[in-house]
C-alpha cells in the first residue's frame, strides 16, 4: 500500500502544479484584457478572451475535481477500503487501479453507472 500512497501523492503533486499553471494562465488572460478596449469578438486572428477564460476555467474545474478524487482515494486508503468497489464490494482489478488509481468501482459496475 506504500506504493499506492506514493502514486497518489505523485499524482496530487502533478495536479497541484498543473492547477497553479492554469491559474497563472487565467490571471494573465484577465490582466491582458484589463488595459484594452479591443473588440475581440470580431477579431479574425484567433480565439476571444472570453473563450480563453472559459476554456481555462473548465480546465481549472477539472483539475480541482481530480484533486478531490485523489483526496478521496487517499481517504479510502487510510480507511482500508481502497481497491474495493463501492457498489458490489468486490476487489477492483489491479490493472484498473494502475490505469486509474482513483477508481471507486470495478470494471463491471463502472460500465453500469450512468
Amino acid at each position: 500500500m506504500d506504493d499506492v500512497r506514493a502514486l497518489l501523492d505523485d499524482e496530487r503533486a502533478r495536479v497541484v502544479t498543473r492547477l497553479a499553471a492554469l491559474t497563472a494562465d487565467h490571471d494573465s488572460v484577465v490582466a491582458a484584457s484589463l488595459d484594452t478596449n479591443a473588440d475581440d469578438e470580431h477579431d479574425p486572428e484567433g480565439a476571444t478572451i472570453a473563450f480563453e477564460r472559459s476554456q481555462i476555467g473548465a480546465l481549472v474545474r477539472q483539475a480541482r475535481a481530480h484533486l478531490a478524487e485523489i483526496d478521496d482515494a487517499v481517504g479510502r486508503l487510510e480507511a482500508g477500503t481502497y481497491g474495493t468497489c463501492e457498489v458490489c464490494r468486490c476487489a477492483i482489478p489491479e490493472a484498473r487501479l494502475e490505469a486509474r488509481p482513483t477508481a471507486r468501482r470495478c470494471v463491471d459496475c463502472a460500465r453500469m453507472s450512468p
